[in-house]
């Protein structure tokens, strides 16, 4: 079974296609998610496979949390593509597919995305067998607020995302039991979304169109200045 991958949660867009054995091809393109980002990585990924669209069973989309603009762009490609080639989707958190790429560690996994607006989005995971457990709710706040999570926490922690490497420093001061993951690991990848999300399609456990939606976690900016507006407009 070929699944398509579409992770746009971060300033990275990230595109693969992968079936149980292996991934196939993936793009990772720096720079906010855009329809004219998606569309070309999902043509040069079929031009370098040999595949057509209609050699896709399955699209499986990164929900955030995130950028806005981003997941938006994100969710709606799959779900067009899903409906128009009339297959399965499966919608997978991002912070998951953060996590996953760590999944070999024995130390607490703290999955954190950059949130803008000095905050982070974040989530715990544990390694098990084949991949990640999380432990507890996906969560924004201030590093401030995680990092007191990890002191309370008092056990070995892997940070890993562009929200860990932004406010490093911030959670170096915690203790030496603090370590970061590479660079190289700081975004989702569609590659792992397609790797967590095949089992799923195999099992026949997939996601009703209309229930995908994007995890914001908060309100955007412009919903933000709407209800200043309307507070303003009442006093």
């Amino acid at each position: 079974m070929n699944v398509l991958g579409i992770e746009t949660s971060t300033p990275q867009t990230s595109v693969a296609i992968g079936t149980e054995q292996e991934v196939l091809a993936a793009v990772q393109v720096a720079g906010r998610a855009r329809q004219d980002l998606v569309v070309p990585a999902l043509d040069q990924m079929l031009a370098w496979t040999g595949l057509s669209l209609s050699h896709v069973g399955g699209v499986a989309v990164g929900l955030g949390p995130g950028l806005f603009t981003g997941l938006r762009v994100g969710v709606e490609a799959a779900k067009a593509l899903a409906q128009v080639l009339h297959v399965p989707i499966v919608a997978i958190p991002s912070l998951d597919v953060l996590a996953f790429g760590v999944r070999y560690t024995r130390r607490l996994i703290a999955a954190v995305i950059d949130a803008r607006r000095s905050e982070v989005f974040y989530a715990f995971y544990r390694s098990v067998p084949g991949g990640v457990v999380r432990e507890g709710e996906y969560r924004v706040a201030p590093p401030d607020h995680l990092a007191a999570e990890l002191q309370a926490a008092g056990e070995d922690v892997l940070l890993v995302g562009n929200g860990a490497i932004l406010y490093r420093r911030r959670f170096e001061r915690v203790g030496p039991g603090v370590e970061f993951g590479s660079p190289a690991l700081a975004y989702p990848r569609a590659s792992s979304l397609v790797e967590l999300a095949i089992p799923r399609f195999v099992r026949e456990d997939t996601d009703r169109l209309f229930d995908v939606v994007p995890m914001y976690l908060r309100k955007s900016d412009a919903e933000i200045a709407w209800d200043q507006r309307a507070r303003g407009a009442s006093a």
